[in-house]
């Protein structure tokens, strides 16, 4: 649901990780963490950062897909080149709100929330913008016949 960067005790950008009810730490930074997933998939981050801009058009604070079959979108909430960029999964994604120091909590389907360094309009922004990529990537897929549902169109031609 949730990669979020921390340093840890010693100066290390690491990521804690939101999966369910279950959270843990990685040693790797967020987004190293979301290149192996990407990688797992067939792709690297740098290669579906260019999908999405290929797609979308979107080149600041793009949102991925790691993984278009099974509808795992992620957005970051600042650029994904600093170690220090937190990911968000967009399909776990209830609600969001506002606190009074700046940063927005997040709220995910299972009830479980994070906050966040940034505005509440910045993650709106994010949350619409993955939004619109997905419904374009997925209509994309969906009138070229391509793999979305989990079984194999027929052959072009």
């Amino acid at each position: 649901m949730a990669l979020l960067a921390k340093y840890d005790d010693i100066g290390r950008v690491v990521t804690e990780v939101y999966e369910g009810d279950k959270r843990f730490d990685l040693i790797d930074h967020p987004s190293k963490v979301i290149d192996g997933s990407c990688r797992y998939f067939a792709s690297s981050l740098e290669g579906r950062l260019a999908g999405t801009k290929e797609v979308a058009g979107f080149t600041h604070k793009p949102p991925i897909v790691i993984s278009p079959a099974m509808g795992i979108y992620f957005f970051p909430i600042i650029s994904p080149k600093r170690k220090e960029c937190s990911w968000i999964a967009h399909p776990f994604i209830r609600s969001y709100h506002s606190e009074i120091n700046q940063t927005t909590t997040i709220i995910f389907t299972n009830g479980v929330s994070v906050n966040v360094p940034v505005s509440t309009g910045m993650i709106a922004n994010q949350v619409q913008r993955t939004a619109q990529f997905r419904f374009m990537l997925e209509d994309r897929l969906k009138t070229s016949g391509a793999y979305i549902t989990g079984k194999i169109a027929e052959p072009f031609g």
